[in-house]
């Protein structure tokens, strides 16, 4: 069966099923066509290629563009990553040729067929698999190969997952901790119980202004204007003839070759309690339809087909496989306009006709009309604007100014004020961008900058208008801004200085209560705090839950800025263990399995990172910091 299938396909679906049987921790590179020699990294003797690695780097950027607009060192850390990935996924396929693990023509063919998106109506069909993979061009010893390798990567993952156990007795602990309250008292102190101490003067703000320097400055900004050629304004223009169309029909007929398929209606008489009877009444109707009443009147009085009666009976047009077992096979044995009966099935006994054959072949043009005019359509404009791209390049040549540029190529003029070495709207923090507008030659010289590709549909070319270096904003323009900065830094002093006062005077044996009231604090009801409790401060909760227990009669107190910005002091007189009796048999039995599965993840990284301290690893740095499609 797998030698079947291998003759017949090439495909794009393989991305989809890697990245669902891959390891979740390994980038997988699925083009593996050679651009050099040179390796990217040797493990243990054997190479991953440059070609590997920058196929996998390239299908990183393809699938989150946003990786384009980060600095450099960001993307070489991306890098950096992506190979260390490689490794780990080489250093595992090492361990499993050492270690013998095999996967069978069965198994890749059973994963091929469970495919979704080779299945139609819930069973694999060879033609759709055979289209889908062919579009692509997927080379299907790689691809098989590729699934190969995927499965044998979970077998091994799978196998030490599911090898990891949690005893009674730490599951037990586990519940014990999870479920555990502590009965404890808090008091708020907020903001507004201070703001009369807080006493902020001009002094102090000129003072905080001279003091910090590099505060409130004013980025160095660039007025720019720039052309902009997109595709999209040169595939509006596009327009197919039908002779193009039908000519490119011909030309790919092939990639829409489809099965036979049959037309034809039933008359269904479902079996019930006495399947003799039912026969009989099929072959009645049989009669009659060959006597020359109306096939479509009769089924629509008498088949218990409710989905095609109203129809006629009519089940439509349908291929081999989309039609199987016994009502398939009367139906594409028959002749154009034959009537047979009754055929049996698991639902009962149908009366057939077959009304119309349509015969192996391509797909009618008005079929695939949509998909067709859209690649000639993209296939135009791709030419139409890589034709403008060197009219833009040529046209900067010439050119003196942005607007005798715009002239040459049809484009108008666009602006932007206030551009920052940031970035700004509507280039975002693309550096190319930000490189091209503030090299020295563009901001400092007012010549026009080289073409910068936005990215695959987009370029531009820029000049600066008006440059502003970097300064520092007047006192007066950000008074106010310090004096909100001043206040909450006092109030936060105040509000700290308050909690340690309740907490020593706690300390010292005064009521809690009566030690919150002389801060200006206000106490909540105690309360029986779960780790859970979904109305839970965050900070409080974690403060509580890993502050030490209270011992007999000496309560634990302390003190944590809460999330709303003010101060909580708390007290815990009491810890309450969970009772794991308590928790459903179904949801502790769940949660065991859970434990066990994520121990397992653990040992099953602990187990590539094992391989990997041992392995001999040489990486090639050269390879690593090559220059990208971005810098």
């Amino acid at each position: 069966m797998l030698q079947n299938i291998r003759e017949k396909f090439t495909g794009w679906i393989a991305i989809s099923i890697l990245a669902l049987i891959g390891l979740s921790f390994v980038f997988v590179g699925l083009n593996y066509s050679f651009i050099g020699q040179s390796y990217a990294a040797k493990v243990d003797g054997v190479d991953i290629s440059v070609a590997q690695f920058e196929n996998s780097y390239r299908d990183q950027l393809q699938n989150n563009p946003q990786i384009a607009q980060l600095p450099a060192e960001f993307r070489q850390q991306l890098r950096r990553n992506i190979l260390e990935q490689l490794v780990q996924q080489r250093v595992i396929d090492n361990y499993l040729d050492e270690a013998g693990y095999r996967i069978s023509d069965e198994q890749v063919t059973a994963m091929i067929q469970r495919t979704p998106d080779f299945q139609v109506d819930g069973r694999f069909d060879i033609e759709t698999y055979r289209m889908l993979l062919a579009q692509a061009g997927y080379d299907p010893a790689r691809f098989e190969a590729a699934q190969r390798q995927s499965l044998r990567r979970d077998q091994l993952q799978r196998a030490i997952r599911g090898s990891a156990l949690v005893t009674p007795g730490q599951y037990r602990r586990y519940l014990n901790l999870v479920a555990e309250q502590r009965l404890v008292t808090l008091a708020t102190i907020d903001a507004a119980s201070v703001d009369a101490e807080v006493d902020v003067n001009d002094e102090m703000i000129a003072s905080y202004y001279e003091d910090n320097p590099t505060l409130y400055q004013l980025p160095e900004s660039a007025d720019i204007e720039y052309v902009e050629i997109a595709r999209s304004d040169v595939a509006a223009n596009v327009n197919i003839s039908e002779q193009a169309l039908q000519d490119y029909y011909d030309l790919n007929e092939d990639r829409y070759l489809q099965d036979e398929q049959r037309q034809a209606r039933h008359i269904l008489i479902l079996n019930g309690d006495d399947e003799a009877a039912a026969e009989s009444r099929a072959r009645e109707l049989l009669a009659r339809v060959q006597a020359g009443e109306s096939f479509e009147a009769l089924a629509r009085e008498h088949s218990d087909d409710g989905g095609t009666a109203e129809q006629g009976g009519d089940l439509g047009v349908l291929t081999r496989t989309q039609l199987p077992g016994e009502l398939g096979s009367a139906i594409f044995s028959m002749s154009e306009g034959e009537v047979q009966g009754p055929v049996q099935t698991d639902f009962g006994f149908h009366v057939i006709r077959v009304d119309r054959i349509l015969e192996r072949g391509p797909l009618p043009l008005e079929q695939v009309r949509g998909e067709l005019t859209a690649e000639l359509q993209d296939q135009q404009a791709e030419s139409l604007f890589r034709d403008l791209e060197r009219k833009l390049s040529d046209a900067l040549f010439d050119a003196t100014d942005i607007r005798s540029l715009a002239e040459a190529v049809g484009a108008e003029v666009k602006a932007v004020a206030g551009f920052t070495r940031l970035g700004g709207q509507p280039f975002g923090s693309n550096q190319a961008v930000i490189d091209a507008v503030f090299d020295e030659s563009v901001v400092g010289g007012g010549l026009l900058s080289p073409i910068v590709e936005l990215d695959a549909n987009r370029s531009a070319v820029f000049t600066v208008t008006k440059h502003t270096e970097a300064s520092r904003q007047p006192l007066d323009a950000v008074r106010d801004t310090i004096a909100a900065a001043l206040r909450a830094q006092q109030a936060e002093a105040l509000m700290d200085e308050k909690a340690e006062q309740m907490l020593a005077a706690v300390a010292a044996g005064e009521d809690f209560a009566a030690a919150a009231e002389a801060v200006g604090a206000t106490v909540a009801a105690p309360v029986a705090m779960s780790r859970d409790a979904e109305d839970l401060d965050q900070a409080v909760a974690v403060a509580v839950f890993t502050a030490r227990k209270p011992a007999e009669g000496e309560p634990t107190t302390g003190s944590i800025r809460n999330s709303q910005g003010g101060f909580t002091v708390f007290k815990i007189d009491a810890v309450i263990p969970g009772r794991p009796e308590a928790i459903p048999l179904a949801e502790r039995d769940a949660g065991k399995l859970q434990r066990a599965d994520q121990s397992g993840i653990g040992d099953f990284v602990a187990f590539v990172q094992a391989l990997r301290a041992n392995a001999d690893v040489v990486i090639n740095e050269d390879a690593l910091a090559a220059q990208d499609l971005f810098q």
